[in-house]
């Protein structure tokens, strides 16, 4: 048996589609995964997590911040959990501790504290928060720069 070109691009085809076949089967992809970023009953500096009393409230909010730039000091009366989407953040205490975040690192927002977020790197950087609120409470409370 003689096979001609067509014969032979069409033989190797559905080879090469049987052989990509029995790859996906032999390594399968789960449809769907998940990873832990965060699971604690403390805040960052140790604090423990209260939620406030009222209507519950949940709100998201993405935040950037351009290289260089400084969130300003300020606290937040309800808890709030982030996760830094892009870029490096380095937060700020008032007694000095700082943590240094970036991307896909979580954290426990200290909450009735005043800190400071910094962008450490040379891109904006960009952190998902979620803040567990209720209806009566602001989110964020600006304050000013503590004495040096």
């Amino acid at each position: 048996m003689i096979l001609n070109r067509r014969d032979l691009s069409i033989g190797l085809a559905i080879s090469g589609l049987c052989w990509t076949g029995a790859l996906a089967a032999a390594e399968p992809v789960p449809a769907v995964t998940s990873k832990i970023i965060l699971k604690t009953t403390r805040a960052w500096d140790g604090t423990p997590i209260v939620y406030p009393q009222g209507t519950a409230e949940v709100t998201g909010i993405i935040v950037t911040l351009a290289p260089g730039a400084q969130t300003g000091w300020h606290a937040h009366p309800v808890p709030s959990f982030g996760m830094v989407l892009e870029g490096e953040l380095e937060v700020e205490l008032q007694d000095g501790r700082r943590l240094t975040l970036k991307a896909g690192d979580g954290l426990a927002e200290v909450f009735e504290r005043a800190h400071n977020g910094r962008n450490t790197g040379t891109v904006p950087m960009k952190v998902l928060v979620f803040y567990a609120g209720v209806t009566e409470k602001a989110l964020t409370q600006m304050l000013p720069a503590p004495p040096r």
